[in-house]
């Protein structure tokens, strides 16, 4: 381990004496820094998007691209705030825009908004977008939200009207953006297609938000142009450049010899965080994020199914090292999947550092220590398997760590790490449940509704319960917070829901991210977000 942390010394020593070159030393001309391009951004990520159809795109690009080139009936502001995109206003039980009972939904839209070609955006967009999401011949990534609304109609082109078959948040999550949220598409060119999986339009949209897409590189970049019809009008840059570069190192690299603007990979290198402020002409946004890391536990296995084990393992790591050491303490170690500066936030105890007691508790679930050091019960041997996605040197060391902690207890963990495409594919590991643990990010939206991890409807293939959890508590509690729009009533069932996650340790909650955003000093209104995507005022950006 120390020889690697002295190559990656070795490494940043090489990288910060190029951020040193002729690029740094030329004084400001004409207001701006010489590495500026005027009416150019030029955004650094660790990833492309998987697709443009938000239906079918399952990675963090994907969310960040697709509010470029689309309008949403809702988008979120930094603090997780609902804010009118195509709506005029955002329903609520206030404005009659929610029903007493939270059963009917209206959302009136904008009428003058239209599509790039011209053809204007109505309610039938909309509609034709829901129809498309429900239609079993689209395999679309998730219906979680669209699959309570009994029905939907236009009484107007510009009304939209959502009868729900029971009261729910989740419903004003998918007008929003990110995650299950899909923007309306285009009724006018996809009305006639029997279904979208193979679509060219999922490669090259139509759009109907700030920019247009004008070119995918694939691999390599996207560049997207102003779109002249968008409703708050053309925006003011000429060019937004998606610049793909996977190597982290690369990355940073780019923006310390300013061949980028923006390093929006939302968390760097912890080795890199210390060094972003020695750029010349360079500005860092630090805060805390809606991304949470975890040790996901599979309890539909026979080894995890008892409850005394999954503690054990909680308690036999610590935790608070890996952060301070391997994360260089930079994220905020978690006690739940509740982001904490939300209204929401339970309050609990982290799970306590206690080998001995780790190997009380597996003693007392029947396992004893057999002759090759592994815990042995019945047929079945302690021997467990650890996932994460490649190209994260931090996730190889945290699972290191992880083993060399458990294997004194005769809990043998083998590591083996997959592409993130494979991992969190519908056919993947999480999703088959043929995996044992996983190390994973999941990101959340501005709502607190959990409903998705953790409620055993949502097992696959019908939502995100990747630790195929089924508990009646969790299932009570998850749903009846999701079924009131009353704040009091939903925090104390998080509350509630929360306590019983912890009792039962379906996973681990590690920390929640530290995101620190570079960006050139030159850049004006990139305001960075705690949920979801950076891109929520793209048509507000200049350079």
């Amino acid at each position: 381990m120390n020889v690697l942390r002295r190559l990656l010394a070795a490494a940043f020593a090489v990288i910060f004496a190029c951020s040193a070159c002729s690029k740094q030393t030329s004084a400001i001309t004409n207001g701006r820094h010489p590495w500026t391009i005027p009416g150019v951004l030029r955004i650094g990520a660790g990833e492309e998007p998987d697709s443009l159809n938000l239906m079918y795109g399952h990675n963090w690009a994907t969310d960040s691209v697709t509010p470029l080139i689309y309008s949403f009936l809702m988008r979120c502001d930094p603090k997780g705030n609902y804010i009118p995109d195509l709506a005029t206003t955002v329903p609520t039980p206030a404005n009659g825009g929610i029903s007493r009972d939270g059963k009917t939904i209206v959302v009136h839209l904008r009428k003058d908004a239209v599509w790039a070609d011209g053809a204007p955006l109505t309610a039938a967009d909309w509609l034709f977008t829901y129809r498309a999401v429900m239609n079993p011949e689209n395999n679309v990534k998730t219906r979680y939200g669209w699959d309570l609304i009994d029905s939907a109609a236009s009484p107007d082109p510009y009304t939209i009207v959502l009868h729900l078959k029971r009261a729910s948040v989740e419903v004003l999550g998918i007008l929003t953006m990110g995650g299950a949220a899909y923007p309306p598409m285009p009724a006018h060119l996809l009305a006639k297609t029997p279904n979208l999986n193979r679509s060219d339009f999922n490669s090259k949209p139509l759009s109907s938000g700030p920019y247009v897409l004008k070119e995918w590189n694939h691999g390599s970049s996207l560049t997207f142009v102003p779109n002249p019809r968008y409703f708050r009008g053309a925006p003011k840059l000429k060019e937004v450049v998606w610049k793909v570069v996977p190597d982290t190192n690369t990355l940073f690299n780019e923006l310390a010899t300013h061949d980028i603007d923006v390093y929006d990979g939302g968390v760097q290198p912890p080795g890199v965080v210390p060094k972003l402020a020695t750029i010349a002409g360079v500005t860092v946004d630090k805060r805390l994020i809606a991304s949470w890391r975890h040790l996901g536990i599979n309890v539909s296995h026979p080894q995890l199914a008892d409850v005394r084990v999954r503690r054990a393992i909680a308690e036999a790591i610590d935790w608070k090292r890996i952060n301070d050491t391997i994360y260089r303490g930079y994220d905020q170690l978690a006690v739940s999947d509740v982001f904490p500066d939300l209204w929401a936030a339970p309050s609990l105890p982290p799970y306590r550092y206690d080998p001995a007691d780790a190997r009380r508790l597996l003693a007392a679930a029947g396992w004893t220590m057999g002759g090759d050091g592994v815990l042995h019960k019945g047929d079945l041997a302690m021997h467990l398997t650890i996932y994460a996605t490649t190209g994260h040197q931090e996730n190889t060391q945290s699972q290191v760590y992880m083993q060399s902690m458990l294997r004194p207890l005769g809990i043998d963990l083998a590591v083996r790490n997959f592409p993130g495409s494979y991992l969190f594919a519908m056919d993947g590991p999480l999703y088959t449940g043929k995996y044992d643990l996983e190390w994973s990010v999941d990101t959340n939206g501005p709502d607190p509704d959990n409903s998705g991890s953790w409620n055993s409807a949502y097992i696959p293939p019908n939502g995100a319960n990747t630790s195929w959890l089924r508990d009646p508590i969790v299932d009570a509690t998850s749903t009846a917070a999701a079924s009131t729009f009353d704040p009091a009533k939903r925090k104390r069932l998080y509350q509630r829901e929360e306590e019983r996650l912890r009792e039962l340790v379906p996973a681990v909650f590690f920390s929640w991210q530290t995101s620190y955003t570079a960006m050139n000093s030159d850049v004006k209104n990139f305001v960075p977000s705690a949920f979801l995507a950076d891109t929520w005022n793209a048509w507000e950006w200049n350079v």
